[in-house]
């Protein structure tokens, strides 16, 4: 029998008067790789700082094997006490682990470790902590949520770097794929305690199904259990006093049973709101190029998109496939080649960024956009605190600013909002960021069931397995190469995934200093570059609108000899325009080239 490393008996915890572990349990023995699974707010993140002795527990009891090493990764590391990405990493190196493997994991994850922490976008920090977490190789790892922010190739090397170790750990993950590749015991927090199961999560979710059933079971019997004493209270024979006032006290503990008996959570439901029909033709590209300075973001490319096609985008951060999303959608205009859309297309993105919400904004105004107390949903008008319980929200939170919210609601809240709003083309940009897996599953049967067009880009390969009729993967310099099917069909066809990102080792121990801000690589936009991003698609449709005026003021064959003055100050401006468009595009180009490149 394996040795128990780390072990959390009877952990109960209480925040806010609320408790949010009552009766919890973890045990990690050698050789077990625990997938710790429950839905958003059950307790998770919270159970797993216990057991890495960051957080105390107000009751229960923490035992750690003699001599056991564990490392922990959190979900927002901190890196500003360190000078560079390596320091920080080394720092956390026992005395007899090996320096050298914090460069190599470095290396395999797109770092030099020259890097300033300040500069770092979320993703490189994300990398930076796994490598920390790793290097000493210890006897437990405690991963919260070790994906996030990170592209496929990324994942699909962490998940081979996982495999190959000998440590124990402990993972919590909200990637289906990466918890079935991985883990061999699956512990679920469910109300506040833990039920474990000696198999991995691929047996888990058959399984919980199971155990929900049976508790329904066991509810439909008590309610009747309690129905018969209560007959019997009304109408039974008289008996001896002592056995009537057992039967009352019977019962009265079977009230209170049913009455503490806290139910499972409910589960989302969500539902698009469909718009007109499209046309049979979404978007058809023809020899479609565009390039960001010499470097070709698509080459040539031939696609035909039709009306109920669910088209998945992989690639590397930073392969362009947010360009690509805006060629195909008409947002940017190609080099060259063209790009042919449908007619009555109504398209609706879902940006799991969480940019488009106002921190300051209430919950209620997101849902309505300030408009009301209602919220009109496939032609039914629904009351704002209705439609939020569809998606798992307390009627007390209408008045929540979005600032307070966790990753999880905002993520359900963006949903809310724009599922609501008539559609025929979904655009789905990483929506399954902080999503738990029931969430999950319900967002796939609204899609599987939803009658327009999807484009989806994710880094979630499961997701993309159930929802993809086919998958649009980036072979680089620009060429990229359609597949029927999902993500794993790709990968059938292709014989690879994608190719992990590795750069040009450097040595941080020979730098002389640190290099001065001036001369490092800009790790993250600057504000001025952040609001041209967000403002330069706006200048760009207020210039397509001009050149639209002017070209159709200059098709007046009369207005030359009307008003020769007149004709050449348009002329004159429809050149210009023409150029401060180009001018536009390319920057916006060059600015989210940049913003994909470092979100990595």
């Amino acid at each position: 029998m394996s040795r128990i490393l780390l072990h959390l008996r009877g952990i109960g915890l209480t925040f806010g008067g609320r408790p949010i572990l009552e009766n919890a349990e973890l045990a990690v023995a050698e050789g077990e790789r625990v997938a710790l699974v429950g839905r958003n707010g059950s307790g998770k993140s919270t159970l797993l700082k216990i057991a890495a002795g960051m957080i105390e527990a107000d009751k229960g009891e923490r035992w750690v094997q003699p001599g056991t090493t564990i490392r922990y990764l959190p979900q927002e590391p901190d890196l500003s006490a360190y000078r560079t990405v390596l320091e920080y990493v080394e720092s956390g190196l026992g005395p007899a682990d090996d320096p050298h493997r914090c460069a190599y994991l470095l290396r395999e994850l797109g770092l030099t470790g020259d890097e300033d922490p300040k500069r770092l976008s979320g993703g490189e920090i994300r990398r930076a902590a796994i490598a920390r977490t790793l290097a000493p190789q210890p006897d437990v790892l405690l991963l919260d949520e070790p994906t996030n922010h990170l592209d496929l190739p990324a994942i699909e090397w962490l998940e081979a770097e996982l495999k190959s170790l000998r440590s124990a750990f402990v993972l919590i993950s909200h990637d289906r794929r990466f918890l079935q590749a991985l883990t061999n015991r699956t512990v679920w927090l469910d109300r506040g305690e833990s039920r474990r199961l000696e198999r991995g999560f691929a047996d888990f979710e058959s399984w919980r199904d199971e155990v929900l059933a049976k508790e329904e079971a066991e509810q439909v019997l008590l309610a009747k259990r309690i129905e018969a004493e209560e007959h019997w209270m009304r109408y039974g024979v008289t008996a001896r006093r002592k056995r009537n006032m057992r039967r009352v006290d019977l019962l009265a503990s079977l009230r209170t049973e049913r009455k503490e008996h806290e139910g499972q959570q409910g589960a989302v439901r969500m539902a698009a709101t469909s718009g007109d029909m499209s046309g049979k033709l979404v978007a058809e590209a023809k020899a479609m190029s565009k390039s960001f300075g010499e470097r070709p973001i698509v080459a040539n490319l031939d696609l035909l998109i039709m009306r109920g096609d669910r088209l998945g985008i992989v690639g590397p951060n930073g392969a362009g496939k947010t360009t690509l999303i805006k060629l195909l959608t008409g947002a940017l205009d190609p080099d060259s080649g063209a790009i042919r859309l449908g007619t009555n297309l109504q398209t609706v993105t879902l940006d799991q960024s969480r940019q488009s919400l106002d921190p300051n904004s209430t919950l209620a105004d997101v849902i309505t956009d300030g408009r009301g107390n209602s919220v009109s949903v496939n032609g039914e008008t629904k009351h704002v605190i209705s439609y939020m319980k569809d998606f798992l929200f307390h009627p007390d939170k209408a008045r929540t600013p979005v600032s307070v919210l966790s990753g999880g609601e905002r993520g359900r809240l963006i949903l809310a909002r724009e599922l609501a709003k008539p559609s025929n083309l979904l655009i789905l940009d990483e929506p399954t960021n902080d999503l738990d897996l029931e969430t999950l599953d319900m967002l796939q049967e609204m899609l599987a069931d939803y009658p327009g067009t999807i484009l989806l880009v994710s880094h979630d390969r499961d997701f993309l397995d159930r929802v993809a009729t086919s998958v649009l993967m980036a072979e680089g310099e620009g060429k990229w190469t359609e597949y029927a099917g999902g993500y794993s069909d790709m990968i059938a066809q292709r014989g690879a995934g994608v190719e992990a990102r590795k750069v040009k080792a450097e040595s941080s121990k020979t730098s002389a200093a640190p290099k001065p801000e001036s001369q490092q690589a800009q790790r993250k936009l600057s504000f001025k570059e952040k609001h041209a991003l967000e403002t330069l698609p706006t200048t760009m449709k207020k210039l397509e609108d001009e050149i639209g005026t002017l070209e159709a003021k200059l098709a007046d064959a009369a207005l030359f000899s009307r008003d020769p003055r007149a004709f050449d100050q348009a002329a004159s401006r429809l050149t210009a325009a023409r150029d401060e468009l180009a001018k536009a595009e390319e920057q916006w180009l060059e600015l989210e080239m940049k913003r994909e490149m470092l979100e990595g």
